[in-house]
């Protein structure tokens, strides 16, 4: 698919909802606030990550799958049962609409690790499954994984956003975050694979923006075993972000301030304490430092953050009602599913915002639930 002559580099469309209660909402409200943004994309790529829309298999990792033929689905599946116990398996339900077209094949596979297999390679499991995902990617051709996170789930094609959302049926699932992108390709062709979110594991990523670091980027992460398959920057923010916090155990802040670390001269004017874990961060992980224009929005188990860039060269807006979260490039994907606010600010440069499901308040329900049963009994 040809881009055509006009480029807007600034383009790109992120945008993210997010409950701190827990409470599941439908996919409908990310694909409204994706579509005010239609200008933003050129119908070269859109995508959503939903957390908690499988409740029923949540403990089972569920893996995505695009596959080109059925040759490679049978090769894939033998992959999969040697190594993992499968649960169930079906094709992702979709609809047809005429804006979306040569679709692959797409499965849906929840699985557990086999744990002969994990004790023979003497792994933890998470480990197991990243390096299972990219076995398949690198190895077996016509078939690529693109979500293994456990009760979560990525969605995405050659389209605009709102045609992906409708061509998944998106509506139907119900979770506690959704993430949104509309993509404007800067330096790579529109492919199914290709378009954002990109993830591992629980890790997904949209972004807006262009990564000048790229290839210093992927030259370091490669050092550590991940495989950049998509010649595209987003795929390794997603990787950097899996070994800084699930292998590193940095904090999502530190990740925060590693990608987007305060110039030399900001520094200067930070307490002693501060500037010392700083410095260190910025020292010890030098070539994880991003540069370029970006604005990022990142989907975990149990949360979401945003992150732009030091000079924030890309927009990005923010805004609170009760227990809810928006994130979007404009405030007016904001205000179309949600006009009455309780707060609406921008971040500042290289500023983390981090926000998780409140687990202290979801104790308390939990607790209150459980003695009104017993006052049942």
């Amino acid at each position: 698919m040809r881009e055509g002559t006009f480029r807007n580099i600034s383009g790109c469309a992120i945008s993210g909802i997010f409950s701190k209660s827990g409470r599941r909402f439908s996919g409908k409200l990310i694909m409204d606030s994706i579509a005010t943004m239609r200008e933003r994309s050129n119908g070269l790529g859109g995508g959503f990550a939903a957390y908690g829309i499988y409740p029923e298999y949540k403990d089972y990792y569920a893996f995505h799958i695009f596959y080109d033929s059925e040759a490679a689905k049978e090769e894939c599946e033998k992959f999969l049962d040697r190594h993992f116990e499968i649960i169930s398996l079906s094709k992702i339900p979709t609809r047809k609409i005429p804006q979306i077209t040569d679709a692959p094949l797409i499965w849906r596979y929840f699985m557990a690790p086999s744990p002969v297999k994990l004790a023979e390679n003497n792994l933890d499991e998470r480990e197991y499954v990243v390096r299972c995902v990219f076995r398949i990617n690198s190895t077996i051709d016509g078939a690529y994984v693109f979500s293994s996170g456990k009760n979560m789930g990525v969605f995405k094609a050659v389209g605009y956003p709102e045609d992906v959302g409708r061509f998944y049926r998106l509506e139907e699932y119900e979770g506690y975050c959704f993430t949104a992108h509309g993509r404007y390709p800067t330096n790579t062709p529109g492919w199914w694979g290709g378009a954002h979110p990109f993830a591992l594991l629980d890790y997904s990523v949209v972004h807006n923006g262009e990564i000048s670091s790229y290839d210093t980027n992927r030259r370091t992460i490669e050092m550590y075993g991940y495989k950049c398959m998509l010649k595209t920057d987003t795929e390794v923010i997603a990787y950097m972000i899996d070994y800084l916090h699930r292998k590193k155990k940095l904090t999502l802040n530190e990740v925060g301030t590693v990608f987007a670390a305060p110039f030399w001269s900001s520094m200067e004017n930070m307490p002693e304490q501060e500037r010392e874990q700083v410095e260190f961060l910025r020292n010890a992980f030098e070539s994880f430092l991003i540069n370029g224009p970006f604005s990022i929005i990142v989907g975990f188990e149990g949360g979401i953050m945003a992150l732009n860039d030091r000079l924030k060269l890309r927009s990005m807006v923010i805004g609170e009602k009760d227990d809810m979260v928006y994130i979007a490039s404009e405030e007016a994907a904001i205000r179309i599913v949600q006009n009455d606010l309780d707060r609406v600010w921008s971040p500042g440069g290289g500023e983390p915002v981090i926000k998780t499901i409140e687990k202290v308040k979801t104790m308390e329900k939990i607790r209150t639930i459980e003695e009104g049963m017993l006052q049942c009994v």
